[in-house]
């Protein structure tokens, strides 16, 4: 892609991404895609009918902030957000278990009960997308109606708030009270960031200014934590994790220079360090589940990819000494069309779906044969055929 063709593209974003802000602002979702699929999508399509099936059970979902569970962080304070780290065990050859033993791959299920927080901001998140995404594509307010009632009692109602830290995630028993890593549990507030803007004409003022506080000083935390300080500097998905969090929060509450420098730090510290000249990750690589990892971090940056068109920052094209992202979005491409090839243990087999989401977005950035090959393998297989991701492309 020579450079007139990416000053265009990025013109054609950042065009998009204003004309449709009066209306509704698309910040990780690709507004004319979505706008078009809304326009044209067959009522009866398996894509919807997933995403619906998924929104009606949200509907029911009880609200559960974290100020329900019945473990308390150091702190002692409900309000602060507080997990367990999930790879984390009780230790065998201690009579209390203390302090806790990693086994990497393989996890722990006590750590996602509701006496911590984990997977109620799991179900939360996931909740509040389905429900915005639903909203967008029906218009039936009963939709954005359960969102909102779940973004106040987690980011608005006094008595049942969620601290805007991660301070006391991903504690280890007899070892930490919460460590940079849990960070990485807070991506998903990506996604309700998304529904806040899907069902803003049914928010009041004063909802939506408190909901955009809360993430404002989340994303300064992130910026000035000792936890934030550690996650920025993992050299795996972890620290690209970090980077797309700052960077949409930091678009979602308009501090686009915060986002633009946050941009180049993923371009000049992440792309050189993480992918080597044939694309291959060696920190996701060296996991028990390598396959998942190297996907997991190349979903982080789908989402900068995509920021960056928004606000002026190609990361998708970075190269440095032959190092690029795409290599690495290459390098996944010619294992789905040749799975037999990866020689990588897997602790939990090799799944190629899982790179249905990173292949879609190749497939957008670049065009390449590969990537169009890899992704139609991928949409032949009906483990992929209904994914609520087609909606959004």
């Amino acid at each position: 892609m020579n450079k007139k063709t990416i000053a265009l593209t990025l013109l054609s974003s950042a065009i998009s991404f204003h004309a449709l802000a009066d209306d509704i602002r698309f910040i990780t979702y690709d507004g004319t895609a979505i706008s078009h699929n809304k326009e044209t999508i067959d009522k009866q399509s398996p894509a919807l009918q997933t995403l619906l099936k998924e929104a009606n059970k949200a509907l029911k979902s009880s609200i559960d902030p974290v100020t329900n569970k019945t473990l308390m962080p150091a702190s002692g304070n409900a309000h602060d957000y507080f997990s367990f780290g999930p790879y984390w065990w009780p230790n065998p050859d201690t009579k209390d278990g203390l302090p806790y033993v990693r086994r990497d791959g393989e996890y722990n299920m006590d750590t996602k009960t509701a006496a911590t927080d984990k997977q109620r901001m799991i179900t939360f998140a996931h909740d509040v997308k389905e429900l915005g995404l639903a909203y967008y594509f029906t218009d039936d307010a009963k939709y954005a109606e359960k969102a909102k009632q779940q973004l106040n009692a987690w980011f608005i109602d006094p008595k049942t708030r969620m601290n805007p830290n991660m301070d006391y995630a991903q504690a280890i028993p007899g070892i930490v009270d919460g460590r940079g890593i849990g960070i990485i549990d807070s991506r998903l507030l990506i996604g309700v960031m998304d529904s806040v803007e899907l069902i803003k004409p049914t928010l009041r003022a004063d909802e939506y200014k408190s909901i955009v506080k809360w993430f404002a000083d989340f994303k300064d935390w992130l910026l000035t934590s000792n936890n934030g300080f550690e996650e920025d500097n993992w050299h795996n998905n972890h620290g690209t994790w970090f980077d797309a969090q700052v960077v949409a929060f930091s678009i979602f509450t308009n501090d686009l220079d915060t986002a633009k420098q946050r941009l180049r730090i993923t371009q000049m510290r992440r792309i050189g360090s993480q992918f080597d000249i044939e694309g291959k990750q060696h920190a996701e690589l060296e996991r028990t589940q390598p396959w998942h990892y190297s996907n997991f971090n190349l979903e982080a940056y789908n989402l900068l990819g995509h920021y960056g068109d928004l606000v002026g920052v190609d990361v998708w094209n970075y190269e440095i000494d032959k190092h690029s992202l795409k290599n690495g979005y290459r390098f996944i491409a010619e294992h789905v069309t040749q799975p037999d090839a990866w020689p990588y243990k897997e602790l939990k087999g090799f799944d190629a779906s899982k790179a249905y989401t990173t292949m879609l977005n190749a497939n957008k950035a670049y065009g390449d044969e590969v990537f169009s090959k890899a992704l139609k393998s991928l949409q032949e297989n009906k483990k992929t055929a209904a994914k609520v991701e087609t909606l959004l492309f």
